[in-house]
């Protein structure tokens, strides 16, 4: 455990001013992520389901009022492991909403003495582990009982929290179905992932694809009571209708986030320069609509004030359902509707970045150009080069070895194929932004 601890508490801390900063509307999580949706499932041995969660010096763990309960009270049960610590914000913002999650499956009677969550914890000393287990209603294995916890790290291969892991014996107990992507499920899911077998994920995703199946501009932005946009000057209402036929971004921003600060002016240049590429065109347009994480009315107003484009009154729900919809976990962010009303992609803002206005309009083919015309490129590009914003060599490395999404490190902007990257600590930036400097012998 203290290797796996020292190994990541580094990185982490280094990444979690940005993620601070960056998860403004729903926490951003450091863990394993699916590319798609087929969950990370795997077995292991029904002998193995309760003897993991005890060691030679105690076959017990801890509830929230300091007693000690058997192991062998999990039996039959379905187990969440929970792998956190309180200094990393993500964790803490998670287990806020795990919590409420937990409470109320408790409270469905059916469900009460089938579902347990015990805490495994990473936190640096016993006072950072009692403050934060403090927060939690569920058990936890033993601050002092470092073999159990670090077993547990080693066998479910933990190199991120917070990360959840989901063990669901089979009634013969011989076989245990393993879920590691917890934390993912419960972010899309919440209490409706329980009780995290295939069949209930099956059934989600099968109601998710009926969802966007069906999705249409109208019932995205629309309501009973309010089917326009606010538009300029003085907030005009402009009808959702108008936006039919139209490429739309969803831009989900507010005053108050500081990458914001930096994305946002880039996305008017772009946009209005997409515009004017569009000029003359009746077949197609663009349009970005404004979904606002701001505090207050005059917050948003300001804000508003400086964008071309259209946005959602201030407050109204259709902004927390489409966050919900869209599973925005961090903002600034730009998902991107085609013509048909269908989602494009989620990850409009980092092709904003690549490709600036070039990214228009967003769809498969089009990136799949643009990453061609990249790969072409970076064959010109030096194999290493030394960077003046940092200290170690950086190598060119493709997505797929090592640069797939990453932050910049210079612009602190996400980014996604070809990156140059630190191999001793991980430091990634943009080729774009790469400013070589010259390290002779004597260097």
């Amino acid at each position: 455990m203290e290797e796996m601890e020292k190994k990541n508490i580094t990185s982490m801390k280094e990444d979690e001013e940005e993620e601070e900063i960056d998860n403004s509307f729903v926490p951003v999580y450091h863990s394993f992520s699916s590319k798609n949706d087929n969950y990370q499932v795997a077995s292991g041995s029904g002998g193995d389901y309760l003897s993991i969660l005890a060691s030679k010096d105690g076959d017990f763990l801890l509830s929230p009022t300091e007693a000690q309960v058997k192991v062998s009270e999990l039996e039959g049960k379905i187990v969440g492991l929970y792998f956190s610590a309180n200094w990393y914000s993500p964790c803490t913002k998670f287990t806020d909403l795990l919590v409420n999650v937990y409470q109320q499956l408790k409270e469905c009677s059916n469900i009460n003495l089938g579902f347990e969550i015990v805490f495994v914890s990473s936190d640096e000393d016993l006072n950072a582990f009692n403050t934060y287990r403090s927060s939690m209603p569920w058990l936890a294995i033993p601050y002092s009982d470092l073999e159990t916890r670090r077993g547990l790290t080693q066998k479910f291969d933990v190199e991120g929290i917070p990360c959840l892991v989901i063990l669901q014996p089979n009634d013969n107990k011989i076989d245990a179905a393993v879920i590691k992507d917890g934390v993912e499920l419960v972010y899309r899911y919440g209490v409706e992932a329980f009780p995290f077998t295939k069949e209930r994920l099956e059934e989600l995703r099968e109601k998710e694809k009926e969802k966007y199946d069906n999705q249409t501009l109208s019932n995205l932005l629309t309501h009973d009571a309010r089917d326009y946009l606010l538009g300029h000057p003085s907030h005009k209402q402009v009808p959702v209708a108008s936006l039919m036929g139209k490429t739309v971004g969803l831009y989900f921003s507010a005053q108050w986030c500081i990458p914001a600060k930096k994305f946002t002016p880039r996305l008017i240049s772009v946009y209005k320069k997409i515009k004017q590429q569009l000029e003359g065109k009746e077949d197609e347009d663009f349009e970005i609509v404004f979904v606002s994480s701001d505090r207050d009315q005059v917050e948003f107003a300001t804000y508003f004030e400086a964008m071309p484009w259209l946005a959602i009154p201030f407050g109204d729900p259709k902004i927390k359902a489409l966050a919900k919809y869209f599973d925005i976990r961090g903002i600034p962010s730009l998902v991107v509707l085609g013509p048909d009303g269908k989602t494009v992609t989620k990850q409009g803002r980092s092709l904003i970045n690549l490709y600036k206005e070039n990214a228009y309009p967003f769809t498969k083919t089009r990136v799949g150009i643009l990453e061609k015309q990249m790969d072409e490129l970076a064959k010109g590009l030096p194999k290493t080069e030394f960077h003046s914003g940092h200290r170690h060599e950086l190598t060119l490395v493709p997505e797929g070895h090592g640069g797939g999404a990453f932050i910049c490190c210079d612009c602190d902007e996400q980014g996604y194929g070809w990156a140059y990257q630190c191999l001793e600590c991980g430091y990634e930036v943009h080729p774009k932004c790469v400013k070589p400097v010259d390290r002779g012998p004597d260097n």
